[in-house]
């Protein structure tokens, strides 16, 4: 006969210790968050330790309680990739968000690849800049450039971006130096000091970054710049395609790092189906 506690104040504790946040933890599990805090205070009175320490609305855990966390969520991990390992027969196409920038510069042009390695898995792909909800049920998998930290989600580094100029053909052929760029206009996107960053590790004397055509999409700006319309500073991810075929030009090798990486997050009951895995593991392979 096993000895446990109740479920449901189980469950209560780990998500408010994974959280440190009685309210979120309520949002997970989609109960109130007195609710949380009634099945911890429950929870607590079983076992007879205490697992929080309660400093006016902060939460710490305790010793015990991290202890109890880490041995917790493992378990609870374990148990929902059993429930999907279960399901896996009756699951439907894998449904995918994606950005905008991401889909039209890198996906789309590699999804045949995909299809030739995995034809029995069926995707469909929204293309959508807005943060997905982790309560919201219409996605399995979504890509997203950021820090890889979204509450509810668990997120996983696809790659690193850089950044460095890129130009059409025909505006490629008059710079020769860095300092060439000051009689171009400037293409500018997000983060908004890439270009005074940029300049900077190129050394780069003379060069003013004037306001100027700006864009909200990194898949726009590459547009602008392959009708010639200036010069980007361009993530060298999504410009892959048009490198390749010679509609963009990188006339420096100088590239800088950007803070935000292209991340995979999905739901963590998803770890265990065999779709998701593949995805994930082709994503990896065209990446790297």
């Amino acid at each position: 006969m096993r000895r446990m506690p109740p479920l449901g104040a189980l469950r209560a504790f780990e998500a408010g210790a994974r959280h440190l946040s009685f309210t979120r933890a309520a949002a997970e599990l989609c109960v109130t968050q007195a609710a949380i805090s009634h099945q911890v205070r429950q929870l607590e009175d079983w076992l007879g330790v205490t697992l929080f320490e309660r400093r006016g609305h902060a939460l710490r855990l305790t010793a015990r309680g991290a202890a109890y966390l880490r041995e917790l969520t493992p378990a609870f991990d374990r148990m929902s990739e059993a429930t999907a390992r279960l399901h896996e027969r009756d699951q439907g196409p894998l449904r995918l968000t994606v950005l905008p920038s991401f889909a039209t510069c890198w996906l789309l042009p590699r999804l045949e690849s995909f299809r030739r390695a995995h034809p029995d898995i069926t995707l469909h792909v929204s293309s959508s800049a807005e943060l997905w909800d982790f309560l919201d049920e219409r996605f399995d998998l979504g890509i997203r450039s950021g820090l890889g930290r979204w509450t509810g989600l668990k997120a996983e580094l696809l790659s690193q971006e850089t950044l460095s100029p890129l130009c059409s053909p025909a505006l490629a052929r008059r710079l020769r130096k860095p300092s060439d760029l000051a009689r171009l206009p400037l293409l500018h996107d997000t983060p908004k000091d890439g270009w005074r960053r940029w300049l900077d590790a190129s050394g780069a004397e003379g060069v003013e970054v004037r306001p100027g055509l700006s864009f909200d999409d990194a898949s726009l700006v590459l547009q602008a710049a392959r009708a010639g319309l200036g010069v980007a500073l361009g993530r060298l991810t999504l410009a892959s395609e048009d490198l390749r075929g010679g509609r963009l030009i990188q006339p420096f090798e100088q590239a800088v790092p950007n803070d935000f990486g292209y991340w995979v997050v999905h739901p963590r009951p998803l770890t265990a189906r065999e779709d998701v895995t593949a995805f994930k593991a082709w994503l990896r392979a065209e990446l790297n």
